[in-house]
This record gives C-alpha cells, structure tokens and sequence, in this order.
C-alpha cells in the first residue's frame, strides 16, 4: 500500500474526493436550474481522476519498462469499474441518491477523453523529454 501512495499520491487523493462527492447529499442552489450541470460535473471529476492516473502512471513509470497496458487497466478500466460500482452503491446503499445510466456515460466519457489525451498527448511529451534528455 506504501508503494502506491508514493507513485499515486495525488491521483489517490483525488480518488477519495470522488468517493466523496459521490455520497455526500449537495446542498440545493440555484446552480441546479442549469440543465445537465451534474453530467457536466461528473464528466469533470472522472476526467480528473483518469487524467492523474495517466500522468502519474507515465512519470512514475517512464524508466522501470512497465508495460502500457498496466496504464490502459489503472487509468482506463479501472475507474469506469468504480464509477459503475459507485452508481450502484448510490442507487441501492442511499436514500438522497439514485444511481443513474446517464451519470455512469458521463463518468465513461470522462474516463475516455482522459485516455485519449493521456495516450495521444501525454505520451508522446513524456516521450520525446526522455529521449532528449539522454541525448
């Protein structure tokens, strides 16, 4: 457990905030009359929780060889898993909640788009600075 608070500290913080947000009951504001904030808002933490994934995975792993798959199970599969069993628990475990479909395609549109840039962005930059730095 030690070694993954070292190598995820952040990513593991912000997956407690999510546990969080998931279950605490929000207080009523005026913010609720914008239609679908909370899809937004969902899309927002899972992109969050995802996207520290990739990064930290990429830095704490850019010199020890570990595969990209490791990547691809933690900061892909794994959070759209705990974003379907935080849906359920919220439906079946609250009374101020309801696990909803939409939310969990929200939380997987997060989750995706963090990929893609983790993938497609992240990668390559972290990539190409260790190259030039053992130039």
């Amino acid at each position: 457990m030690l070694y993954y608070i070292k190598k995820y500290p952040v990513s593991l913080f912000i997956i407690l905030a999510v546990i969080y947000l998931s279950f605490f009951k929000p207080p009523s504001t005026e913010i609720n009359d914008i239609p679908n904030i909370d899809k937004v808002v969902h899309i927002c933490m899972y992109l969050g929780m995802s996207g520290m994934l990739w990064l930290e995975f990429l830095r704490g792993h850019k010199n020890d060889g570990s595969p990209l798959w490791h990547a691809w199970m933690g900061a892909f599969a794994c959070p759209i898993l705990f974003s379907g069993v935080v849906e359920l628990l919220q439906e079946y475990c609250t009374t101020y909640r309801g696990g909803d479909w939409m939310d969990f395609a929200a939380n997987t549109t997060g989750v995706v788009l963090a990929s893609l840039i983790g993938y497609f962005v992240c990668k390559p930059r972290m990539s190409s600075k260790k190259k030039n730095s053992s130039e």
